[in-house]
């Protein structure tokens, strides 16, 4: 998903149009996580961009997606860019020395 989304709309309050954002953002991730995973694939990762224009948007985890868009929305611009994509994620096995943290038993 790539969009840009307007703040000030005519005839509804700004934080009802915010609120209008963020469900429809939430709305888009949940059907993609529905979607078949591929055999080799074990979950669907999100890589996310957020900005107030799409050459100023900045790349973000998906849990502060929210919290970025609120932001913009409080300074001056009058729309937000967000770009969620889909891809592919593959859990990888933690080392043991990362598990035993220089500890002895």
């Amino acid at each position: 998903m790539k969009k840009s989304f307007p703040l000030h709309v005519p005839g509804k309050d700004d934080k009802r149009v915010l609120e209008l954002i963020k469900i429809q953002l939430t709305k888009y991730v949940k059907r993609e996580r529905r979607k078949t995973l591929p055999p080799e694939v074990h979950f669907w990762d999100f890589q996310c961009k957020v900005g107030s224009k799409q050459e100023k948007a900045v790349a973000l985890a998906l849990t502060e997606v929210p919290q970025a868009v609120e932001v913009i929305a409080q300074g001056e611009g009058d729309e937000v860019y967000v770009e969620i994509m889909v891809c592919p994620g593959i859990w990888t096995k933690k080392t043991e020395t990362a598990n035993s943290q220089g500890r002895e038993p």
